[in-house]
């Protein structure tokens, strides 16, 4: 059972890490358009992170494929810019394609696990399943965590200086934007 709250708590760390808030501003970009009220939909959006991550951990834990960590590197700061983004471009129209923030949301998840998965294996030399499934478990509670936190963060703001859901999605995506324009910088690889 300690082998268990080890990896666990890794994964719950890997994602509260504020020295590495890309997971973070990610969760907030991706929360901005939801209310409250629409919580399933975002945990399925969580949960697909989680799906993208795991894979990427299990595809890299048993060498299938290695990926350069420059493009990783370059790529987690594009995934947030678009998380950020979308919501933007989506402002004024009925109804959202929502096929574009899942599909965003499982790249990210890929992208990012490929980034992790180098010191998973590490951890991990015995390369088994469970690990993966435990710390899986964790990423998954830290990202519900999150959201929750950005939920009702959001419902407060809107609430007590009353802004409209637009107005809020206006001023995340762009302080998340704002955030993550020195991430693609600094990892610019062309």
């Amino acid at each position: 059972m300690s082998e268990f709250w080890l990896y666990f708590k890794l994964g719950l760390e890997h994602v509260l890490d504020w020295n590495a808030y890309d997971h973070v501003l990610f969760l907030v970009a991706l929360s901005a358009p939801y209310q409250v009220a629409q919580w399933k939909r975002l945990l399925l959006l969580v949960t697909l992170f989680t799906l993208g991550h795991s894979l990427s951990l299990l595809i890299t834990n048993y060498g299938w494929l290695s990926v350069s960590s420059s493009w990783i590197e370059f790529l987690i700061p594009v995934s947030i810019l678009i998380a950020a983004l979308f919501p933007l471009i989506q402002l004024d129209k009925q109804e959202s394609d929502q096929r574009v923030i899942y599909g965003v949301t499982l790249f990210f998840g890929l992208i990012h696990g490929f980034g992790f998965g180098r010191y998973f294996v590490q951890i991990n030399d015995e390369q088994a399943f469970m690990p993966l499934l435990e710390f899986a478990l964790g990423i998954e509670t830290a990202q519900v965590i999150i959201v929750l936190v950005v939920l009702i963060v959001a419902a407060l703001f809107r609430t007590t200086l009353k802004l409209t859901q637009r107005d809020w999605i206006i001023f995340i995506s762009g302080a998340v934007t704002a955030l993550c324009l020195p991430m693609l910088v600094e990892n610019w690889i062309f």
